[in-house]
């Protein structure tokens, strides 16, 4: 495999694009700083094929990253390999307000595997591999100029090896089966909507301070105003106002800008501040939240009492008994939340109730809560058994 020098101008980047555009995947990562802004700041990008390999400078002065955008999110003929994508699908979704597509995660492919839940890129590499990696550039600052050849060589094996992984994974899953198994989640992690950071639904990721709809209207208006404020500024959220103070107010909102300088966690010059009047101005433009938009109760689960717990603690166990069975992760099968809303009830709307999660685990899981399965232990293992009807 060819390894290129950092490509720093726009030709190169062209040229690399137009060949890797003939090949049927690439593989893609990022490497990025988000302590101190808002957005993720983009600071290298590496891209490899079977044949050639480069990281990609988008801080080189005029470097136009048009091809390489246009290659990762208008061409469908080639599949992107990533591998626990999500933040480096982010940033090319905040560059291009689309993301990748079609998609390959390896750390997804790995839960398909039975190769743990959320297996890390070092660890996947040595048990496919055996190459153990040099983590020692891991902690690099790569907002910083010049890049020394070993932090490039180091961003650059990310891809390589990634290369290199992908075919193997990708054997052994059409041996198993198993890769339609992948196709919703593959879906769930290329679906726009993840990475769409709308201000008016900033607040459904705060704690919720109370269930009145007076609350809730100005724990929603001062977080999209939080949410403008802080992509204005480039901050990250918690630099403007912490989730615990933005809830406070919301349940006791000052009367007056004045009263500001005596809220926990706010600077006292925000009682007399451009930014300060901006706050009490969204807290008086707040109207209480309509029943549409009300959070359901936590506590309207249908049945989830103490029983219904104790019914959601079986399907845990069980769920571990099938997935070593079936040799794949337990989180790609079912979540908590879905075992206890199957034990609640629910039944409609269940991913574990569809397709092969159904055929592995969720025909078994209807049976155990309808009473149609039982546990027992014989010599010493754990064996479930069909109960005849009454």
């Amino acid at each position: 495999m060819k390894i290129h020098s950092l490509i720093t101008d726009s030709q190169a980047l062209s040229d690399l694009c137009a060949r890797l555009a003939r090949s049927p995947f690439v593989a893609v990562d990022t490497e990025f700083m988000r302590e101190n802004t808002y957005w993720p700041d983009l600071c290298l990008v590496q891209i490899a094929d079977e044949n050639e390999a480069a990281a990609i400078d988008p801080k080189a002065k005029g470097i136009d990253l048009a091809p390489l955008l246009d290659l990762l999110v208008n061409n469908d003929d080639v599949l992107k390999v990533v591998h626990a994508g999500g933040q480096d699908i982010e940033i090319i979704h905040n560059l291009t307000g689309k993301t990748p597509f079609p998609l390959f995660d390896t750390q997804v492919a790995a839960m398909a595997l039975g190769m743990g839940e959320q297996v890390g890129y070092s660890n996947l590499v040595e048990s496919m591999t055996g190459v153990k990696l040099d983590k020692g550039a891991r902690f690099t600052d790569w907002a910083r100029r010049p890049l020394d050849k070993r932090q490039i060589d180091y961003a650059i094996g990310d891809v390589t090896h990634l290369i290199a992984i992908f075919p193997r994974m990708l054997d052994k899953l059409r041996k198993t089966g198993r890769g339609q198994w992948l196709d919703q989640e593959m879906e769930r992690l290329g679906d726009s909507a993840n990475y769409a950071n709308v201000p008016e639904l900033a607040w459904t990721r705060i704690r919720l301070p109370s269930r009145k709809a007076d609350v809730l209207g100005r724990l929603k208006a001062i977080a999209a105003w939080r949410e403008r404020e802080a992509r204005s500024k480039n901050l990250p959220r918690g630099r403007i106002v912490k989730d615990e103070t933005l809830a406070d107010i919301a349940s006791h909102p000052p009367k007056a800008q004045a009263d500001l300088s005596r809220i926990r966690g706010l600077s006292a010059s925000w009682a007399h501040n451009e930014i300060g009047a901006r706050l009490i101005e969204a807290i008086e433009n707040a109207r209480p939240l309509p029943d549409a938009e009300m959070p359901a109760r936590e506590d309207r689960k249908p049945g989830l009492g103490k029983e219904g717990a104790l019914v959601a603690d079986l399907l845990k166990l069980l769920l571990k008994v099938r997935s070593r069975e079936a040799d794949v992760a337990p989180r790609l099968i079912a979540r908590s939340e879905e075992l206890e809303a199957i034990a609640a009830g629910q039944r409609d709307g269940l991913q574990l109730l569809e397709g092969w999660r159904y055929d592995v685990f969720g025909k078994d899981a209807l049976a155990l809560v309808e009473g149609r399965l039982a546990f027992s232990v014989r010599k010493g293992r754990m064996v479930m058994s069909e109960l005849s009807p009454e």
